[in-house]
């Protein structure tokens, strides 16, 4: 789950890491009135959504007036901002963040991950803030430095030293990094955070270590601890299909493609998305039905497949081991009827109770074509949709 940058500057404020005043506006006169309360004279007006590179965008802007806040309030709210992150449909704006302005003397970048390589939260340091570190660790690796954390020895001060020296920090502001390492830390942790991620982390001219940025994303699976967390998700930055899929506990994500996919296991789908791929074609979804998925549960799923209008087919992909053969097919001619389907639909069973599966999708009547092996389906319905288009 990702949160705004105003809410993710709250927590770490929390926490006590240093980060600018600001409020947050939902509308011209909530901008003015923020602006009015900041001490000035100089604030930075920002576009409030679930995408990077706002500022290139001309989401971020600096200005030195209370009218210049009002102009810029009104132009950003109700805009559609289009990133790289975006894709070229954009965002619209709904929320800004009037923040207090800061002489800017460095940029640095500061990030903590959780490690899947090395099972440990990693911080991720660069001397390079303010641009796109994956272009800092593309062009020049050399100026990005990693450090991990030992779980049983848990945070120590000397990290925080190790940090600030690969930032070629100096004097109290070593000793600002190191409260400020202790914090985020302390914040990633007893939030269940995935990333956390200060670009840029300024030094201020007055020598001041400052959060000027924050992205926050946290681990869905640990959401049910953290009411205060949940209560902060904005449903208007979330495709409404990932919404409606999330109340049924189904992990779907919706792509560019054509072929709508629906398969039981993470690894099963990506490896469905490939072979797609492979054949010609492009995935309209990741949708992963989960090991014990009921009648109703797949029909749901075949629903929000098909809501896409970019869909011209779709492949299922099931290897019954805890989720039978039978439930699956039932499930697939239910959702079929009830939404009369008319795109085409391959369908490849394994596993248990397969061969009733089979007998129940041959026996309803529909247009369904049965794909003996991955590979088999894959081509099958590639070549289906082709040939209708």
């Amino acid at each position: 789950m990702n949160i705004h940058e105003y809410q993710a500057k709250e927590i770490l404020h929390t926490f006590g890491a240093p980060v600018p005043q600001g409020k947050a506006a939902f509308s011209v006169e909530d901008a003015v009135t923020a602006a009015k309360a900041l001490p000035g004279p100089v604030w930075v007006v920002k576009a409030q959504i679930h995408a990077g590179g706002r500022g290139k965008g001309g989401g971020v802007k600096v200005v030195k007036s209370l009218e210049a806040v009002e102009s810029e309030a009104r132009r950003m709210l109700g805009m559609t901002l289009v990133t790289h992150q975006t894709g070229p449909a954009g965002r619209v704006v709904k929320r800004l963040y009037v923040e207090d302005g800061s002489a800017i003397e460095r940029e640095l970048y500061l990030s903590v991950v959780v490690d899947r390589s090395t099972a440990r939260i990693s911080f991720i340091v660069s001397t390079e803030g303010g641009m796109d570190i994956e272009e800092v660790a593309h062009n020049t690796p050399e100026k990005i430095a990693t450090f991990t954390v030992d779980p049983a020895a848990g945070y120590s001060p000397f990290l925080g030293v190790e940090i600030a020296v690969a930032l070629q920090l100096k004097g109290d502001q070593i000793k600002q990094c190191v409260a400020l390492v202790r914090s985020i830390y302390d914040a990633f942790v007893a939030k269940d955070m995935s990333l956390l991620e200060i670009n840029p982390l300024v030094v201020t001219k007055a020598g001041k270590l400052i959060c000027l940025d924050a992205k926050v994303n946290f681990d869905d699976n640990a959401l049910y601890r953290h009411k205060d967390v949940q209560e902060l998700r904005d449903f208007g930055e979330e495709e409404p299909t990932e919404i409606e899929a999330s109340r049924y506990d189904l992990s779907y994500i919706k792509l560019d493609g054509t072929i709508g996919c629906m398969v039981n296991g993470a690894g099963l789908a990506m490896a469905t998305m490939d072979i797609i791929k492979l054949f010609g074609a492009e995935p309209a979804n990741f949708l992963d039905v989960g090991g014990g998925a009921t009648k109703e549960k797949v029909t749901a799923a075949f629903k929000i497949i098909l809501s896409d209008p970019n869909v011209k087919g779709i492949l299922v992909n099931i290897f019954g081991g805890i989720m039978k053969c039978d439930i699956i097919a039932e499930g697939i001619v239910a959702a079929a009827r009830e939404v009369h389907l008319a795109v085409p639909l391959v369908v490849r069973l394994e596993g248990t109770n397969v061969e009733l599966g089979k007998k129940i999708l041959a026996e309803s009547g529909l247009p369904i074509v049965s794909g003996e092996n991955l590979a088999d389906g894959a081509q099958k319905i590639v070549k289906a949709v082709k040939e209708a288009a």
